[in-house]
């Protein structure tokens, strides 16, 4: 199960227990529009409460992120999961967005809300 909250181009999920094919699809319908509107997008995954994901949604995960490797600035991924934390190192390959994981949300918010502020 997802939770799903959103301001300007920003998009914060939570998964709870398992994250499931259907989970992935409605948090791909959200970035999908977002994007339309506002262009690139930063991203804070709470994944603290996930107890797993089905395979079908690594799958679609990379499919996804392959075909919008551009439409992400900031991918913050917040776990303790050691698994967690390797998936997001590799999934830095796909996308053109700076990725980082952390344990703090304050720390994680903090990061992706600078990701909006203009260049000294």
């Amino acid at each position: 199960m997802i939770t799903t909250d959103h301001s300007p181009n920003l998009v914060n999920v939570v998964v709870i227990d398992e994250f499931t094919l259907s989970d992935y699809k409605e948090f791909e319908e959200l970035v999908n529009f977002k994007v339309k509107f506002e262009g690139p997008i930063s991203l804070l995954m709470d994944l603290r409460e996930m107890a797993g994901f089905t395979v079908d949604v690594a799958w679609e995960e990379i499919r996804y992120t392959r075909e919008h490797a551009h439409d992400f600035r900031r991918i913050a991924i917040l776990t303790d999961d050691q698994w967690v934390t390797w998936s997001a190192w590799l999934s830095q390959f796909f996308v053109d967005a700076e990725v980082q994981v952390f344990d703090d949300e304050g720390e994680a918010r903090g990061w992706v809300a600078a990701s909006d502020e203009p260049a000294a």
